[in-house]
């Protein structure tokens, strides 16, 4: 079956840098867009970053200059790279695949990575 697997999370200081990696198994649909949410405990999922094809990036406002995504297409792989983390950014840290097929929403998700920044 299908699998998204994310990776990188961790315990980091106020401050401190994360790099979060999602790896594809299996057979995947090409996969048009890749992107990262992510929940914090007792709050609803969030929209964090996504990429295209083409190279294309978008952030949420709060992690803007921060925050960076970026891909390898050979790999199919996505990652987070997280600088100046904040408390506020602890959450469990999704990655999400939109195949050719779709307009919207999403095909695969992975099961998480959790990301506690301590104050």
């Amino acid at each position: 079956q299908v699998q998204l697997v994310e990776s990188g999370g961790g315990l980091v200081q106020f401050g401190g840098s994360l790099r979060l990696s999602c790896v594809p198994s299996g057979r995947l649909l090409p996969i048009n867009v890749m992107a990262w949410w992510r929940q914090a405990a007792g709050k609803q999922r969030e929209w964090v970053a996504d990429i295209t094809l083409d190279g294309t990036t978008k952030y949420t406002d709060s992690v803007k200059g921060r925050f960076t995504i970026s891909r390898d297409n050979a790999r199919n792989t996505a990652y987070l790279q997280m600088n100046g983390l904040k408390p506020e950014d602890t959450a469990v840290y999704y990655c999400a695949t939109r195949s050719a097929f779709r307009s919207e929403g999403w095909d695969y998700w992975g099961q998480g990575t959790q990301v506690t920044v301590s104050s």
